[in-house]
C-alpha cells in the first residue's frame, strides 16, 4: 500500500483517513475545551490550525471531498436557524428585535468596513469584514443566560432578540454573497434586482411548503411512528430546497434555511431538530476543523502588535455598540454594559462569510488570518466577561413575564417556586403551578431539558441543585415553594439540605424512589415525601380492590 501522503488525493483510503482525522481533531479538541469551560468553536478551530501545521500534507491541500462535508455542516447550521425560528416570539420581541438588532449590526459593521477601506480593502472585503464582525455567538450568550437563570429577564430578552436578529440576517446576507465576492453574473443594477426576485420568489413559496407538511407530511409520519422515515423525510426536503435553490441561481445556504422554516411549526418539529442534531455536530465540526486548517500561525507572529491593537478595538467596540443597541431598546445604562460586554465576541456564523471572502479571493491572506485569530480569543475571553456583567446586571434585573401566560401582572407580588429536576414530574409540576399564577424557577443539570421552558419564558438556571451558587441564582431564598424532582434519592437529599441553609420557611415536596428513605429525607428537612413506592402500592391496591368488587357475584 502506497503511503498516504503519495496516495490520489481523491482516493477512497485518503479521503476516509482525511475525515477521521478531522472529526479526532474535533473529539479530542471538544473534550479539552468542555473540560475548561471553553466554547467548543475555538478548539475545532485550533485543533485545524495544528492539523495545517503538523500534517499539512494531509489536510492543507484539502480534496474536493471534504470540503463538500464542510458545506454541509453550513447547510445544516442555516437549517437549524429556520427550524428553530419563532414567529410568535418575534412579535413579542419586536423593538428589541428590530431597534436593537439593527442598530447593533450597522454600529459595528460601518466602522470597521470604513477602516477597511481606508486600510486599502477594496469596499466589497471591507464591508465583508465589516459584516462578519458585527454577529456575536447565540450559542454562547444563551448557554451563559440559562446557566445564570436570566432568560427571562429584561436584558436576557433584549439581548437574545438583538441575538436572533444576526441569526435571521445571515439569509440575506447569503443572498448578497455573489455581489460580495465579486461574481461576475452578480455585477450590474440587473443582475441584484434578478437575484432579489428570485430569493423573494422562493422565500415566498416556503408557506405553502409548510402548510402541505403540516396538513399531509407531518400526520402520516406521525402515524408511521418511524423515526428512520422521519430523518429520511427530513434530509430528502432539506437537500431538495438546498437544490432548488442552487438551480435558480441562489446560494444553497438559503434553501437549507427554508427547509428549516418549512418543517418548522408542526407537532413533528422537535423531534425532528432532535434527530437531525448529530449531523448538525459532526458536519459543523468538519467545518469548523477544515476552516482553521487555513489560518497561518507564522503570518501573525510576525505582526503581534497589530494583532493585539485590533484584538482591543474590536472587543471595544462591540461592547460599546450592544451597549448602545440595547440602551435604545430601552434597558438602563447599568444593565445595557453589563449585558453588552458579553456581546462583544465574533460568532459562528461570521466564520461562513469570512469563508465566502477567502475562497473567492476577495479577503487577501493576511486579512483572513487576522480575522480569525481575532473571533477565536474573543470566544475564549468573553465568556468570562459575560460572568461578571451578568453577575452585576442580576442585582437590579426585573423579571418580565408575558401577560398572556402569567395571570398575575406584578412580579413583585408573585409567588415563588422552584422546581428542581426537570424530567416529565418536574415538567408537569412546572406546568401546573404556572397555571396556578406561580413566578416558576427551573433547574437541571441539562441544558437540552431546560431550552424548551426558556423558550417560554421561565426562569432555567444550569446546575447542580445542591450547590449554593446554583441555589442563589434560582433565587431559592425567596421562594415559598420549592420541588425536588430528581430520581435520585441521595442526590435529593443533598439538595433538601442545601435549600434547608439557606431557606428555613419554604414549602419543600420531594419525590422520593424507595420508601426506605423517605425518614432520611423528612429528616433533612422535607415539609412531606411521596415515595414512588408508596404511591405505585397505593394504586396497585386501589385497581385490585375495584377488580375484586366488581367481579364478586351479585
Amino acid at each position: 500500500m502506497p503511503p498516504l501522503a503519495t496516495m490520489d488525493p481523491h482516493s477512497p483510503t485518503k479521503v476516509v483517513f482525511e475525515v477521521l482525522t478531522v472529526l479526532a481533531a474535533g473529539l479530542v479538541s471538544g473534550a479539552v475545551c468542555k473540560r475548561f469551560g471553553i466554547s467548543m468553536l475555538v478548539g475545532y478551530l485550533l485543533s485545524g490550525a495544528a492539523l495545517g501545521l503538523v500534517f499539512s500534507h494531509l489536510v492543507y491541500q484539502r480534496t474536493h471531498e471534504l470540503e463538500y462535508l464542510a458545506e454541509v455542516g453550513v447547510l445544516l447550521m442555516l437549517f437549524a436557524i429556520g427550524i428553530e425560528f419563532s414567529l410568535a416570539e418575534l412579535v413579542q420581541l419586536s423593538r428589541p428585535f428590530f431597534v436593537g438588532g439593527l442598530s447593533q449590526m450597522a454600529l459595528v459593521a460601518a466602522p470597521v468596513a470604513i477602516v477597511g477601506v481606508a486600510a486599502g480593502l477594496t469596499w466589497q472585503a471591507a464591508l465583508l469584514v465589516g459584516m462578519a464582525t458585527a454577529f456575536s455567538s447565540t450559542v454562547l450568550v444563551f448557554k451563559a443566560l440559562e446557566e445564570w437563570g436570566q432568560t427571562a429577564t429584561s436584558h436576557g430578552r433584549r439581548a437574545m432578540a438583538i441575538l436572533l436578529f444576526q441569526d435571521v440576517s445571515i439569509v440575506p446576507l447569503v443572498l448578497l454573497m455573489p455581489l460580495l465576492t465579486g461574481h461576475p453574473q452578480a455585477s450590474g443594477i440587473k443582475a441584484i434586482a434578478t437575484l432579489a426576485i428570485k430569493g423573494i420568489g422562493f422565500l415566498g413559496a416556503i408557506p405553502l411548503g409548510r402548510q402541505l407538511v403540516i396538513r399531509y407530511a407531518a400526520p402520516w409520519l406521525s402515524q408511521t411512528r418511524s423515526v428512520e422515515l422521519l430523518v429520511l423525510f427530513s434530509v430528502v426536503v432539506l437537500g431538495s430546497a438546498a437544490l432548488i435553490a442552487d438551480r435558480l441561481g441562489l446560494p444553497p445556504m438559503v434553501g437549507a434555511f427554508g427547509a428549516g422554516l418549512m418543517l418548522n411549526g408542526n407537532r413533528l418539529t422537535r423531534q425532528i431538530n432532535s434527530v437531525l442534531l448529530p449531523f448538525r455536530e459532526t458536519f459543523a465540526a468538519v467545518f469548523f476543523v477544515s476552516l482553521g486548517t487555513l489560518i497561518r500561525f507564522d503570518a501573525l507572529l510576525a505582526i503581534p502588535a497589530l494583532c493585539a491593537s485590533v484584538l482591543v478595538a474590536t472587543v471595544a467596540l462591540k461592547a460599546a455598540a450592544a451597549t448602545a443597541a440595547l440602551r435604545l431598546t430601552g434597558l438602563g445604562w447599568r444593565g445595557a454594559f453589563a449585558t453588552g460586554v458579553g456581546l462583544a465576541q465574533i460568532g459562528e456564523f461570521a466564520f461562513i462569510l469570512l469563508l465566502a471572502g477567502q475562497s473567492q479571493s476577495v479577503l487577501p491572506p493576511n486579512v483572513y488570518n487576522l480575522m480569525i485569530f481575532v473571533a477565536v480569543i474573543t470566544l475564549t475571553i468573553t465568556p468570562q466577561f459575560l460572568n461578571v456583567g451578568l453577575r452585576l446586571a442580576q442585582r437590579y434585573a426585573v423579571v418580565e413575564h408575558e401577560l398572556a401566560i402569567r395571570p398575575i401582572s406584578d412580579p413583585e407580588r408573585m409567588r415563588r417556586a422552584m422546581i428542581v429536576g426537570i424530567g416529565p414530574v418536574g415538567a408537569q409540576i412546572a406546568s401546573q403551578l404556572e397555571i396556578e399564577g406561580y413566578d416558576v424557577c427551573l433547574v437541571d443539570l441539562s441544558p437540552v431539558n431546560l431550552h424548551r421552558f426558556a423558550q417560554q419564558g421561565f426562569r432555567t438556571v444550569v446546575g447542580d441543585g445542591a450547590e449554593p451558587a446554583v441555589l442563589a441564582r434560582a433565587d431559592a431564598e425567596h421562594s415559598s415553594l420549592i420541588t425536588v424532582a430528581v430520581p435520585d434519592d441521595a442526590s435529593a437529599l443533598r439538595i433538601v439540605s442545601a435549600i434547608r441553609q439557606i431557606n428555613s420557611t419554604a414549602t419543600v415536596l420531594v419525590r422520593c424512589r424507595f420508601q426506605l428513605n423517605a425518614a432520611r429525607l423528612r429528616s433533612a428537612g422535607s415539609t412531606d415525601v411521596f415515595s414512588e413506592e408508596r404511591e405505585v402500592a397505593s394504586r396497585i391496591s386501589k385497581w385490585l380492590a375495584e377488580v375484586i368488587r366488581w367481579s364478586e357475584p351479585r
